[in-house]
């Protein structure tokens, strides 16, 4: 077995514990729901992180800030999340509820001015499943996967205020979207459309701070992801007689992914204001020029889906009172929102996304680790025409577990 299926194995292994969040019909384009990194904590603050710099929390959307993490310190974050989701169409409402593991990330020291760090993430998720009535019989839509990446990640500090960073990640995961047609007098046909991704992924990201005085310090984070072709193949595949001793299956079209299938260049941009170590103010702005993004269509010949260009806003805030306080002073408090143009296109439709979120970030009692609640709601729906509306709610909880990396207590 070669390095690469043995690392495929692991994340397979890893990810079967993963679960989607609540099921939407928006999923079944593209490769899904896009997922841009954030834990929990940053997801209480709006999802903003291009410009955070901490030694107590992990940061993956921006590699850069690894470099400020403590040379005895290492971390560890898992998340959850558990979602609910209320959807309404030409007055039929629905309700759906999911959730599970979120992500899994690592950060180490490697010296006193590198750190590292690893991880599990989504890239992306798919999950759907809804129908209608036609003449004579009845069609059915469903659809699951996604992509995830394992990634890898180093930052340093060349000099006092820059820090540089990259993550290499590799990117995996499949993509099924089914179509059941079952007419009255003849067994069910399958209709099924697969994707599949086996590839690598990269990020760079650098940061800035300046410290105005000595409780003010403004941090500005950039990062980017450039455009590529992806690996892998896609295929659909008709099956007939469902449901009889006689399945029939006919492979319709089968392709390679490269230059058929691509991800678009992405930039974060992101703007952090620190007082002393109570207040943190952040403000970012995330661009994906999607409308470049090739994405071939196999039930058409030569035929690319169209998407939109993905414009998000986010502003989020914590404040902790005292870190050497009492317990409710060493509380940190959070809050934010978002709002998102999606990269999604439905005919002339545009897909609008914004949410307001809030949390907490519960220190354990003689230890440095953090327990990190967060509450977020949020709202999805297609203009100008009235497609479906849906509204979620979202808790998320993450531990972020603080100790000391290599210490050896001395006798004198």
């Amino acid at each position: 077995m070669n390095i690469t299926k043995k690392i495929s194995a692991i994340a397979l292994l890893i990810v079967s514990c993963l679960t989607a969040t609540a099921q939407t019909p928006y999923s079944m384009y593209g490769y899904g729901i896009l997922n841009d990194n954030a834990t929990s904590s940053q997801r209480a603050m709006g999802g903003v992180g291009y410009a955070m710099q901490s030694g107590r929390q992990i940061n993956v959307m921006n590699p850069a800030s690894y470099a400020a993490i403590d040379s005895l310190t290492f971390l560890f974050d898992m998340g959850l999340t558990a979602s609910a989701m209320w959807s309404k169409e030409n007055g039929v409402s629905g309700k759906d509820f999911g959730g599970g593991l979120d992500y899994i990330t690592m950060q180490f020291p490697i010296t006193r001015y590198l750190g590292a760090s690893i991880g599990l993430l989504p890239y992306s998720s798919v999950g759907y499943s809804f129908g209608s009535k036609m003449d004579n019989g009845a069609d059915s839509r469903s659809g699951s996967g996604g992509l995830n990446q394992l990634y890898v990640g180093i930052g340093g500090r060349p000099f006092k205020g820059f820090t540089v960073g990259a993550n290499i990640g590799y990117l995996f995961g499949t993509t099924i979207n089914d179509i059941y047609a079952v007419p009255e007098a003849a067994n069910t046909a399958l209709f099924e459309r697969v994707v599949q991704v086996r590839d690598y992924h990269l990020q760079f990201g650098v940061q800035y701070s300046l410290d105005i005085n000595r409780d003010n310090k403004l941090t500005a984070g950039v990062t980017y992801s450039p455009s590529k072709s992806l690996l892998g193949h896609a295929w659909r595949v008709n099956y007939y007689n469902i449901g009889s001793s006689d399945v029939h299956a006919d492979t319709v079209a089968y392709t390679s992914l490269r230059d058929k299938y691509t991800l678009p260049d992405t930039w974060g941009f992101g703007l952090n204001y620190q007082w002393r170590e109570r207040l943190m103010v952040e403000a970012d702005v995330t661009y994906q020029n999607w409308k470049d993004v090739k994405y071939a269509e196999l039930d058409r010949e030569n035929g690319m889906m169209e998407f939109n260009n993905r414009l998000r806003f986010g502003l989020g805030a914590q404040y902790t009172p005292y870190h050497r306080g009492n317990y409710a002073q060493r509380i940190s408090y959070r809050i934010g929102g978002y709002y998102s143009n999606d990269y999604i296109k439905i005919g002339t439709n545009d897909v609008k996304e914004y949410g307001v979120s809030l949390g907490f970030g519960l220190p354990a009692p003689g230890s440095k680790t953090v327990v990190n609640i967060g509450l977020e709601w949020k709202h999805r729906q297609g203009t100008p025409n009235a497609l479906i509306k849906e509204d979620y709610l979202n808790i998320t909880l993450g531990i972020n577990v603080n100790e000391l990396w290599f210490f050896q207590s001395k006798i004198r």
